[in-house]
């Protein structure tokens, strides 16, 4: 992929000696939010741009850009504001194979990475999609989403007996880009339908070929449902019957 050319470029700078000076999970900036922006927009007059009561991560001829590596709940007053004004890109990065290092919190040190069996899949930013169901539809929102590969560090701070289950996350190192799927209008919410889905469809089958839980296929399929790529037919012993939108 050649955009991984001005990716690795990006995280470069964004690890250097001046910026990692402090040391892994102390900066105020984290890394992966940095190297985004960087990325996406290196000339630093377009970034951090007052846009009304708020900030803007990213700001130029492209519109608005919002780089999200939380939660979206954190976003609706902000895209309440901004939509009114400009186009808004939300850039989502997701983790496509991660690797693990566990921090010592005392001294610093951390452990060999080690690769996650799990391997993460766009359909998994339906959980934070949800969240924001309401502005999916507004003719002025724009997606991005990001599979990227990832070094993640964790502090052993957890409750259980080897300190990992429960443990703080500490710092994700971005790697590569893996893939990267556009929505600019609700139509193209069909890229987060698998091809292989039959056209009418129940829940399971959903979470069946996109490997998420029955949980999060309703979510899926709620937010699918929403902005309009599927309608929803009759209900039978198996649940409800979607068909998908040509």
């Amino acid at each position: 992929m050649s955009s991984n050319v001005e990716f690795h470029a990006a995280c470069e700078y964004c690890l250097s000696t001046d910026r990692g000076s402090a040391g892994i999970g102390t900066y105020k900036e984290k890394t992966l939010h940095a190297v985004l922006k960087r990325f996406i927009e290196p000339d630093d007059d377009y970034q951090e741009v007052s846009v009304g009561n708020f900030v803007a991560d990213i700001y130029n001829n492209d519109g608005i850009t919002e780089i999200q590596t939380g939660g979206f709940n954190a976003m609706r007053k902000k895209l309440e504001c901004f939509l009114e004004r400009e186009k808004v890109t939300i850039v989502y990065p997701l983790a496509s194979t991660k690797w693990l290092l566990w921090v010592d919190p005392e001294t610093g040190e951390a452990t060999k990475p080690r690769k996650s069996p799990k391997t993460g899949k766009p359909y998994e930013a339906f959980y934070e999609l949800y969240k924001i169901k309401p502005f999916l539809t507004h003719p002025n929102i724009r997606l991005r989403l990001m599979m990227i590969n990832i070094k993640e560090y964790r502090y052993l701070n957890g409750w259980s007996r080897d300190k990992k289950k429960g443990s703080s996350r500490c710092e994700r190192i971005p790697t590569e880009i893996v893939e990267e799927v556009f929505i600019n209008c609700p139509a193209d919410y069909i890229k987060l339908i698998p091809k292989e889905l039959p056209k009418a469809f129940y829940s399971i089958d959903y979470a069946k070929t996109t490997g998420l839980s029955k949980k999060m296929a309703f979510t899926a399929i709620n937010v699918l449902n929403s902005v309009g790529v599927i309608t929803r037919l009759a209900r039978d012993k198996k649940g409800f019957l979607y068909k998908i939108v040509e």
